[in-house]
């Protein structure tokens, strides 16, 4: 099983980060997400082999311009058989091409941005210059999409912005987080489903109603779902019974986990 989708911090950083993450969820909806690791690389390996996970895609996010190097050296570094890091940087910085191609230097397979975090509109300049050079490098783009659990409106990624944003960037291998579009799935539905990008399934099964999460699945394309389990902030296992609640083809629920994501990310193993 490939989780597309997982979130880790330095081992001196990640009590705060979480704190912070939680905090930011009880000022909004009143109650504070619980983690399901610590948020390290040893947090998140425990849970891989509890939850039966063969690799996971682990997603760094850049807040300020000033991050971009530390966190990139960090992504770097966690880098093994079992985690495949993407890297990050803030679509603000004035160097975001130079960074850019120094991820695609490193070998690196693709970066996280996430709008509601960085502040920024996914169909602003800043944002369609950085996925028009991901997609003359090969770089995947993972991309927070919808409503953030933990941040107030305005939304910075809704579909019908993703979809101008994707008009304007032709190529880009994009991946829209959380099935499109968090809690905007009927947006998702009218405005993304069928389009040239893939959707994962990061945090969804207890937020959506099963037969649109099924209605989506299948319409979009199962060869184009990716499984994601927003690890810490959800079990993989939860993810994938969720999955399997929907009635999914044996077939269909291989491709979810692991088929679609190896063939993305190029894995011959």
């Amino acid at each position: 099983m490939i989780d597309f989708h997982t979130h880790i911090f330095p081992d001196a950083v990640a009590p705060k980060a979480l704190a912070s993450l939680q905090a930011g969820t009880l000022r909004v909806e009143g109650t504070a997400v619980p983690p399901n690791t610590d948020g390290t690389v040893a947090g998140l390996l425990a849970s891989m082999t509890e939850n039966a996970v063969d690799r996971s895609v682990v997603l760094p996010i850049a807040t300020k311009p000033s991050q971009t190097l530390s966190i990139n050296r960090f992504a770097a570094g966690v880098q093994s058989d079992r985690l495949l890091s993407f890297y990050s940087l803030h679509p603000m910085q004035e160097d975001r091409e130079e960074v850019l191609e120094q991820i695609a230097a490193l070998g690196g397979k693709g970066i996280k941005l996430h709008p509601e975090f960085q502040y920024a509109d996914v169909d602003s300049p800043e944002m369609i210059a950085i996925l028009r050079k991901a997609a003359a490098l090969g770089l995947i783009v993972v991309l927070h999409t919808g409503k953030d659990i933990g941040m107030p409106p305005p939304v910075h990624c809704t579909p019908q912005m993703l979809a101008r944003a994707l008009d304007a960037a032709p190529g880009c291998r994009v991946v829209a987080a959380h099935l499109g579009g968090w809690r905007m799935w009927d947006d998702v539905e009218k405005t993304l489903v069928g389009r040239d990008l893939w959707l994962d399934t990061a945090f969804v099964c207890d937020h959506i109603a099963p037969e649109q999460y099924l209605r989506i699945i299948r319409s979009h394309g199962v060869e184009r779902i990716l499984f994601g389990s927003d690890s810490p902030w959800e079990k993989p296992l939860h993810t994938l019974e969720g999955l399997q609640a929907l009635g999914l083809t044996e077939k269909e629920l291989g491709c979810i986990t692991h088929g679609n994501a190896a063939a993305l990310l190029g894995l011959k193993d």
